[in-house]
């Protein structure tokens, strides 16, 4: 088979998708917007061919670099896994008449008041919500609706850019923002309280293949806020056996089909509160922040692999083994500067050392990087355990005794 597989050098774990289809027996055609000789020895092996255009997401140029392999061999696959790669790599797909993630697929899982409505006729529970044009659909909404409201750009990626408006007054200074960075249209949201999390899945053939389940603590919104908070995420090892999370599985199932996503990666966020379980955003795409890592090392299986093996023979070889619950801590500066060291990291070592998978602890002198910029932007920690609470215990022991200094 022979795939093209859109920016295999950046971000770094890209690589991993090229290692992976490179090792399930593809041939690999990368695309990708940096020089061939910022390509590393190790990941030119993995590739056949790599050809550079101006940008990924410019889809005349896109097509006429595929145009340009397809006039040398026959391209089985176009696949790319970067949130804002999916729309243009979709059109670029059907342009040149590639098999994959169609147009309608990727603008729903794009374009968030759509994406909802599709949602809600498969009968999939979500929040309330509305593609609003003008102030005065946003406040006929509020006065329909109520507070709290979550604003957002209809195709922005997590919390990016997401704006909460707990009144007539925060309603109005978050059209202010929208308004001064010239958004025609934007997504206005019912705020949904409960606990929140993510489903993830590779699917073939438009049936889950493998699955994965996600807690955040706290919710993304609030982490993305406050910086004495270290968020962290964790993924369970209980989804097997816990009855709880059979609701989680079925909607996800009936959102794949009300999507049509067929053979992909997939990431659905969700919460479970009051109103009980509500679908939020939906992608045909691996999960950022290292999941698919945590996945690995928890279920003794090569996720990158086995998605290149449902891309490439339309089948995956092992099943995740649930052996450990695994997570991630994101730990802050305790101010914007220049990292000046770090305490507790060996206290830590001495106490959990079995159970750390890698941690990433820029060097003295590294500037930081604000609270906005995401959980892997600064200093962060994955642990695994076979029990999900203790692995939760020794995640908050990290946020109580890690310390990063700034100046």
């Amino acid at each position: 088979m022979n795939v093209v597989f859109v920016e295999p050098f950046f971000p770094h774990n890209q690589r991993h998708f090229a290692r992976a289809l490179a090792e399930a027996g593809a041939t690999v055609i990368g695309i990708g917007e940096y020089p061939a000789d910022a390509l590393d020895g190790e990941l030119k092996g993995w590739l056949h061919h790599y050809e550079r255009v101006r940008s990924v997401t410019d889809v005349g140029a896109m097509t006429a670099a595929v145009r340009w392999v397809q006039d040398k061999l026959w391209v089985d696959r176009l696949e790319a896994t970067i949130e804002a790669h999916i729309m243009p790599t979709a059109q670029v797909r059907e342009a040149c008449t590639i098999p994959g993630t169609s147009v309608r697929t990727a603008w729903l899982c794009r374009d968030k008041p759509s994406m909802k409505q599709a949602l809600r006729e498969a009968g999939v529970p979500t929040a309330a919500s509305t593609a609003a044009g003008s102030a005065a659909e946003v406040l006929a909404f509020a006065e329909q609706v109520g507070y709290p409201l979550i604003l957002k750009p209809r195709s922005g990626a997590g919390a990016l850019d997401t704006m909460r408006a707990d009144d007539a007054a925060s309603l109005e200074r978050a059209l202010g923002v929208f308004g001064g960075q010239g958004a025609e249209s934007i997504a206005v949201e019912e705020f949904i309280e409960g606990h929140e999390g993510f489903y993830d899945t590779v699917t073939i053939g438009g049936h889950v293949a493998m699955d994965f389940v996600c807690h955040y603590y706290p919710n993304v919104l609030e982490a993305m806020r406050t910086r004495w908070i270290s968020p962290q995420f964790v993924s369970t090892n209980r989804i097997d056996s816990a009855p709880e999370y059979a609701e989680l599985r079925e909607m996800g199932r009936r959102v794949i089909g009300a999507l049509g996503i067929g053979t992909s990666a997939t990431h659905m966020e969700w919460f479970f509160g009051p109103k009980g379980l509500k679908f939020s955003e939906i992608g045909c795409r691996p999960p950022g922040v290292g999941a698919w890592d945590l996945y690995s090392a928890g279920n003794d299986i090569d996720i990158y692999r086995e998605w290149a093996n449902a891309i490439v023979g339309g089948g995956t070889s092992a099943a995740p083994s649930r052996r450990f619950a695994s997570g991630m801590i994101a730990v802050r500066p305790d101010r914007d500067g220049t990292i000046t060291g770090y305490s507790g990291a060996e206290e830590l070592q001495q106490q959990y050392g079995e159970w750390f998978i890698d941690a990433h602890l820029p060097s003295p002198g590294t500037p930081t990087q604000p609270v906005a910029a995401g959980y892997m932007a600064n200093a962060y920690v994955r642990m695994r355990h076979p029990d999900y609470d203790t692995l939760r215990g020794m995640l908050d022991a990290v946020g109580r005794t890690l310390h990063v200094h700034a100046q």
